[in-house]
């Protein structure tokens, strides 16, 4: 199934004419088509959930925090992996990785679209986590052998980065669609369609690569990485949800302190599985903190915003998934036209201005809040993802620019890691912030028993369920009250997102200014 195997550094020597890189022909750009498919799939995973959480408040009856971790158990198992991964792929090779991905990710997708239990969807999102980091590092690593030339690899690149940002905001979308038609399960299973011809064509076009010199397999560094992933999001959870304590502050702490032995461990190594030197390049550690805040910021305004479209206004999937058509659009439009202009212009300009932009779309809903008609709600998702498609496009390429070839799977996961992490903090932090004004906010009538109050008191999702076997007038004074709640934390949260990319635009300017064109 893998082929010849050759090395990244082999197969660009092999490409090459004298000492200029060869261009990629027909082949190549058929096997970035590939690539996209496993980088589609796993971002619009990310996401997929938010318009189907209505149906599975109804179908499993979540508790609020069960249903944040059925939103987080994905990209939290995810993001701890994918380093672990990246170093795999690196030793084993990248495509065989990608394959071994993806039968597994299919095959617990569709387990996961008939979880009798809310319990069992956690445990396959954290299955799906698993599989899942197994694709994405894979993908941009194949494009640095596949892409040696280095304004096409650009362009490569350009491609991946507004195909991942793209289909996190396309995850609504196709998720609206889906719950219209069939029922919430649909959402995942459509991975099956997807990696099937992936399993197909990659061993026909995408050539293997791997790292020659990869060392030891190092089990005590997966463990760490993982120690130190989950206990921080945990913690961030908590903190949001319940305020300051004791149990988030000890995991937060357990967290930092496995992060500092794994890079203690990793400085020591003759042969590192994350190579902490490359943080030492202020183009690298610039790009991949702009990847961090940047997915933040976009996740926390879908978690909230496909709500709000649904349970506020009231438009049904499809017309709620339609006013955000027009961003996910403009978000990769950004991001390949934005390739011909960072050849001009410093990505330390670029990148700040992208992200400013992005920026002022959280500032029209943070004006706004809860009054923010369906059609603001569209323009400010225009602003945000002609900005973060911009800014990511440029990020990343200097993120694998910056990278030895024998290690762009390690630096291919530091750059996706980043993606995932802002994933979890971006539902960790703005939704459950979101989560917890609502709580505080909602007030429920009298008339409802205890443990309609529980549900209600929960989440936006479980008011409107508890509100549908009501009498009329009792479930309108819910609803009223509960979307009250809802939308009073909404200007709260959207001025958070608004920081956090004006923080994100200073760290580009700042860690990319010496960068040159």
């Amino acid at each position: 199934m893998t082929g010849p195997v050759t090395t990244s550094t082999s197969s660009s020597a092999a490409r090459t004419i004298g000492t200029r890189p060869a261009r990629a022909g027909v082949r190549q750009w058929a096997a970035l088509v590939v690539l996209m498919l496993p980088v589609l799939l796993v971002s619009v995973d990310n996401t997929v959930l938010s318009f189907a959480l209505p149906s599975i408040s109804k179908a499993l009856e979540p508790t609020g925090t069960g249903m944040l971790w059925i939103i987080d158990a994905y990209p939290l198992v995810l993001a701890g992996l994918l380093v672990s991964m990246g170093s795999l792929g690196d030793r084993i090779g990248r495509r065989r990785l990608l394959l071994i991905g993806s039968i597994g990710f299919a095959a617990v997708s569709v387990g996961a679209a008939f979880a009798p239990s809310t319990e069992w969807l956690i445990a396959a999102r954290a299955a799906l986590g698993f599989f899942g980091a197994m694709l994405m590092p894979s993908t941009l690593s194949l494009l640095r052998s596949v892409f040696v030339d280095r304004d096409q690899r650009r362009l490569a690149i350009a491609v991946w980065a507004s195909g991942f940002a793209a289909g996190a905001a396309l995850g609504p979308i196709v998720g609206g669609v889906l719950i219209e038609h069939y029922w919430w399960g649909a959402v995942f299973l459509l991975a099956v369609p997807v990696l099937i011809p992936l399993l197909v064509l990659a061993p026909l076009l995408i050539p293997e690569s791997r790292d020659p010199n990869p060392g030891p397999v190092d089990v005590v560094s997966i463990l760490l990485s993982l120690a130190t992933m989950a206990p921080i999001v945990y913690g961030i959870k908590s903190l949001a949800a319940d305020g300051v304590n004791a149990i988030a502050a000890a995991a937060i702490v357990v967290g930092l302190g496995a992060g500092s032995l794994f890079v203690r461990r990793q400085l020591r190594r003759p042969v590192p599985m994350l190579d902490m030197r490359l943080f030492r390049n202020r183009a690298f550690s610039g790009a991949v903190v702009v990847n961090l805040l940047s997915v933040i910021a976009l996740v926390g305004f879908l978690f909230f915003v496909s709500q709000h479209l649904q349970l506020v206004l009231g438009l049904n999937p499809i017309d709620a998934s339609l006013v955000l058509l027009p961003g996910l659009v403009t978000m990769i439009i950004a991001g390949l036209v934005v390739v011909p202009i960072a050849r001009r212009v410093r990505p330390g300009i670029l990148v700040p201005v992208g992200l400013l932009v992005s920026g002022a779309g959280y500032g029209i809903i943070a004006l706004l809040g809860g009054a923010a008609p369906a059609s603001t709600l569209m323009i400010a998702f225009i602003a945000l993802g002609a900005g973060i498609g911009a800014a990511e496009t440029v990020s990343n390429e200097l993120i694998i620019a910056s990278a030895p070839a024998d290690k762009s799977g390690a630096a291919s996961a530091v750059s996706e890691t980043a993606y995932e992490l802002g994933a979890v903090l971006g539902t960790a932090t703005l939704g459950t912030i979101l989560t917890a004004s609502y709580r505080a906010a909602v007030v429920l009538p009298d008339g409802l028993d205890a443990s309609q109050r529980a549900v209600a008191h929960e989440t936006l999702g479980g008011a409107t369920t508890v509100a549908g076997s009501l009498p009329t007038g009792l479930a309108e004074q819910l609803l009223e009250s509960a979307r009250h709640a809802f939308d009073s934390g909404v200007a709260l949260t959207a001025g958070i997102g608004a920081l956090l990319m004006v923080v994100a635009a200073v760290v580009a300017f700042v860690g990319l200014r010496a960068v040159r064109p």
